[in-house]
Order: structure tokens, then C-alpha cells, then sequence
């Protein structure tokens, strides 16, 4: 098997990492750096930072938080949202960015994709893709945290998308994103088996069998998780609570979790996966400076 890349993904909204279901009802975590931090210390393959409000304002607005992590992080960093031209992109990799990761735009604008993979490499350009689930079946492709409507099918965008020249796709199901309830597998695989570059699961976990269930089962070539993370480091680490920060922080207060999501650290989600006969990188704990 393959190697598997484990990738915590932090929402952004403003200067505090978020988290919602279904990409919605964001309740506000505390600041993104230090989860960042302790993600990369703890054996992090890479992070996904997403600016969730960025097409309120049609700009990103983490310059500086991606300055800030590309400063003590040294694994790949994905920035998308609110990336609408190639000057964007060549803002946010001057940054410290690694990879970007493109939803609207692309969209909107087929070609920037071709021009960006030609002009940063194809595999610094991700195509994001929020799925959600017709009553019929079909599985169509959604913008704005999936409250815009495109009415194109996924699995016809990510194929071309593929031949534009992304060199990833991300998938995350609105549908199950949040809920802790486990990836969509029909979705995932779907997507996978008819792709050549690597797919990104997203949306769902709620423990350790459920990673590894979309990578046998979805044919998933990294998975991203939120919640199941970001709950196990406020639960046993309170230096990641800041109660200084702005917004909906009675969650945070309460010190309450989803039933459905078992919290869980990096090392401990690695370890199971090893034991489960999946190849990801050994998780040796790196040094603090």
C-alpha cells in the first residue's frame, strides 16, 4: 500500500480557528497557531488552512497567520479561500504558502487552473470541492462552505480538473463534514478510482476506524480530519484555550463534544493505522525550539 498522509485541516475565520457542522455554525476554538503548532510537533504530513468567510470580502486574510506558521512549521501548508487570480496565488506562496487551493475560482474560471499549474507547478495547485448529495444520488459540486449552488456533477469536475492540471483534489462532503458520523465512501471512492492524482479525503471522522475505513474502503490517498483533533487538544491541553478571543466561545466554554466524535491525537491515530496494516510516516515526535 501506498503511503498515507495525514493532514489536520484548520478553518480560519479572522484570527481564530473555527469549527462547524456541515460548514456551518461556526463556533470559534481558539487561535490557530498553537494547534498548528502542536499538529506539526505531534507528526503532522502536512496542514490545510482554510480562510471560511474569505467570500464575504472576495480576498484571503491570513497573510499573516501563514507567515506566523511557516516561520515554525516545516511540513507542506495548503491555503485556500478567497484565492480568485494568479496574483493571489503568488501571494499566498510568497507567504510561506505551499500549496493553494482553489473552489470558486476554478469554477468560475477553468483556465486558472491551466495557468497556475503551468506557472507554480501542478503540484502546488489543489482543486477544492464541496460535495453534497441530490436526492437522486448524483453528487453535485457547491461553492461558499456549500451554500452556492453550481450544478455541475463532482465526478465530471474532478475529472476536469484533472485534465486542466490540478495535482490534487480535495473532497469534502458537506454532508457528513462536522458530524463525526464517518467520511461518505461511496463518494470518495467514486472520485478516486477514476482519478490519477491523489485525493484528499475530508468530512466526517469521528475516530481512528473511520480513517481507516476511507482509506481500504474509499481508496482515499490522504485523508484531512478537524474536530476529532482539534476536541483532544482542548480536552488535555488548555494552553490552546484562549478566552480572550471573539465570537461564539460558549461551546468552547462548555467543554462539551459530539456524541458520534471520539477525540483523538495524531500519534495515538497513526499507531491504530500502523496496526491496521496502513503505511503512513512514523510519527516521531519533533523537538521544540
Amino acid at each position: 500500500m501506498k503511503n498515507i498522509r495525514i493532514i489536520p485541516r484548520l478553518d480560519i475565520k479572522g484570527p481564530n480557528l473555527v469549527k462547524g457542522i456541515h460548514l456551518e455554525g461556526l463556533r470559534v476554538l481558539g487561535t490557530p497557531e498553537g494547534f498548528a503548532r502542536h499538529y506539526y510537533e505531534n507528526g503532522a504530513d502536512e496542514l490545510v488552512y482554510f480562510d471560511v468567510v474569505a467570500s464575504l470580502y472576495n480576498r484571503n486574510s491570513l497573510h499573516d497567520i501563514i507567515t506566523k506558521t511557516a516561520r515554525e512549521i516545516f511540513i507542506p501548508l495548503t491555503v485556500g479561500g478567497g484565492i480568485r487570480t494568479i496574483d493571489d496565488i503568488k501571494d499566498v506562496l510568497r507567504a510561506g504558502a505551499d500549496k493553494v487551493a482553489l473552489n470558486t475560482a476554478a469554477l468560475n474560471n477553468e483556465n486558472i487552473i491551466t495557468e497556475a499549474s503551468r506557472k507554480f507547478g501542478s503540484s502546488t495547485i489543489l482543486v477544492s470541492i464541496e460535495a453534497i448529495r441530490q436526492p437522486d444520488g448524483r453528487y453535485l459540486a457547491y461553492t461558499d462552505n456549500g451554500r452556492e449552488y453550481t450544478g455541475k456533477e463532482v465526478l465530471a469536475w474532478a475529472r476536469r480538473a484533472e485534465e486542466l492540471g490540478a495535482g490534487e483534489i480535495m473532497l469534502t462532503s458537506v454532508d457528513m463534514e462536522g458530524t463525526g458520523a464517518g467520511y461518505d465512501i461511496e463518494l470518495t471512492k467514486m472520485v478516486s478510482e477514476s482519478l490519477s492524482i491523489p485525493v484528499i479525503a475530508c468530512g466526517g471522522a469521528g475516530s481512528s476506524e473511520d480513517i481507516k475505513d476511507v482509506i481500504f474502503n474509499g481508496k482515499a490517498d490522504a485523508v484531512s480530519m478537524a474536530s476529532i483533533l482539534h476536541y483532544e487538544c482542548i480536552n488535555n491541553r488548555s494552553r490552546f484555550v484562549d478566552n480572550s478571543v471573539e465570537g461564539n466561545i460558549e461551546f468552547l466554554k462548555s467543554g462539551k463534544v459530539f456524541s458520534k466524535i471520539k477525540p483523538v491525537g495524531l500519534s495515538e491515530i497513526k499507531k491504530y493505522l500502523h496496526s491496521n496494516g496502513v503505511n503512513c510516516r512514523e510519527t516521531n515526535q519533533r523537538i521544540k525550539s
